[in-house]
């Protein structure tokens, strides 16, 4: 689904010397699309498909983000929602919760099992909340960041955070993770 962006992204930074991400950068953008939920093996692509975005900011003749490493994790974690919203396109809502009750006792330590039990979490939370989240937890973006990220304001970030958490926290109670 990321391929086909990813794959011009590629070609036309082949020419240039300059990677518009740092090494950090570019482990943070990998990081929080995978805590969005992006496969493995798409993660490369997204990751290019970030340094395509910043590099036609750029030749758009925008001014640079004030801060790369807060922006490159906000398109990371909107590329992750597009992803989960072409996958629930192509999937129906029976298999995925399906998939999901299978995954509901996990064997090994007790970490693993804390791990998927989020992680399912965050996949039964609305976008809004699952990249907030994501933005905040995993990517370690301030609430002040990421309320400019997205255009809203730091109230609407905090309310989604709550509400998120407070969900997240009854989904591990529930299923007696904690």
């Amino acid at each position: 689904m990321l391929r086909g962006r990813a794959r011009r992204g590629r070609e036309a930074h082949a020419g240039t010397g300059d990677d518009p991400l740092d090494a950090a950068q570019e482990r943070r953008v990998r990081a929080v699309l995978a805590l969005g939920g992006v496969p493995q093996a798409d993660l490369p692509d997204g990751v290019q498909q970030v340094r395509l975005r910043l590099l036609e900011r750029a030749a758009s003749g925008r001014e640079a983000p004030r801060d790369v490493s807060a922006w490159a994790a906000v398109v990371a974690s909107n590329l992750a929602m597009d992803w989960h919203r072409a996958k629930r396109r192509q999937e129906r809502l029976g298999e995925r919760l399906a998939a999901l009750r299978q995954l509901e006792h996990p064997s090994g330590e007790d970490s693993s099992v804390l791990s998927v039990a989020v992680a399912q979490g965050l996949d039964e939370l609305p976008d809004a909340q699952r990249q907030v989240v994501v933005l905040r937890f995993y990517a370690d973006l301030p609430v002040r960041s990421i309320a400019e990220q997205l255009g809203v304001p730091e109230g609407t970030v905090k309310s989604r955070l709550h509400t998120a958490v407070r969900a997240l926290r009854a989904r591990l109670y529930e299923d007696e993770v904690v």
